[in-house]
């Protein structure tokens, strides 16, 4: 398996949604919420640590790794003008090495399409670890998130969902403002939401690093 680090936006998202956190360890408290959600608000982010976040992209083929590192120059160089947004528009097979093209998926392509997240954590199996000085991580998690396809079918699903919480539990969220996800959602019901609607969220085990 080859993997390289993924410039994405998802780092910088969560590393925002655990800077409001260390600002506020119980959580942004809803506009009307009740107390039992109130509760619930703060037992949940009592849970959730500091982290160091990082995306990479893995395959078995190292040439899809060029594929990739070649399209994301490509975007880089010529999505700055408006030339270069004109020749990526047009010839989008050629600046991804044909990992993208103008006619798009076909259904069977979309329905017979899948994603898979895996998210590898390295901490302390208890507090008095983590609190020694140059103390070294002794624990790995691995956990996956998987659904349908990304684009055409999880994407809709996920954006539905988000929607109804807002609909329906105005209440418990943080009034107006400029919010990541995790600090939004994180304590509601959205995960229940996601896994009724297709999306999976497994741990595939915790081993011993020592």
């Amino acid at each position: 398996m080859w993997a390289m680090k993924l410039p994405s936006a998802d780092t910088t998202v969560v590393k925002r949604t655990l800077s409001t956190i260390t600002e506020h360890p119980e959580g942004l408290p809803g506009a009307e919420e009740t107390p039992e959600y109130a509760e619930h608000r703060k037992n949940f982010w009592s849970s959730v640590k500091p982290a160091h976040f990082g995306v990479k992209i893995a395959s078995r083929s190292l040439v899809v790794l060029l594929r990739s590192v070649i399209m994301g120059l490509s975007i880089g160089l010529l999505a700055n003008s408006p030339l270069g947004r004109y020749l990526l528009l047009r010839y989008p097979e050629f600046f991804s090495t044909g990992l993208f093209s103008r006619a798009g998926p076909t259904e069977e392509e979309v329905r017979s399409g899948s994603f898979k997240m895996w998210f590898v954590g390295h901490g302390y199996g208890d507090a008095a670890r983590a609190l020694e000085r140059g103390g070294k991580l002794d624990k790995e998690v691995i956990t996956e998130v998987s659904g349908p396809e990304v684009g055409y079918i999880t994407t809709p699903i996920v954006l539905v969902q988000c929607a109804l919480v807002l609909l329906t539990q105005r209440g418990n969220l943080p009034r107006g403002g400029v919010y990541t996800p995790g600090t939004l959602f994180g304590p509601t019901d959205l995960q229940r939401r996601l896994q009724e609607n297709g999306m999976s969220f497994d741990v595939h085990g915790t081993r011993s690093m020592l």
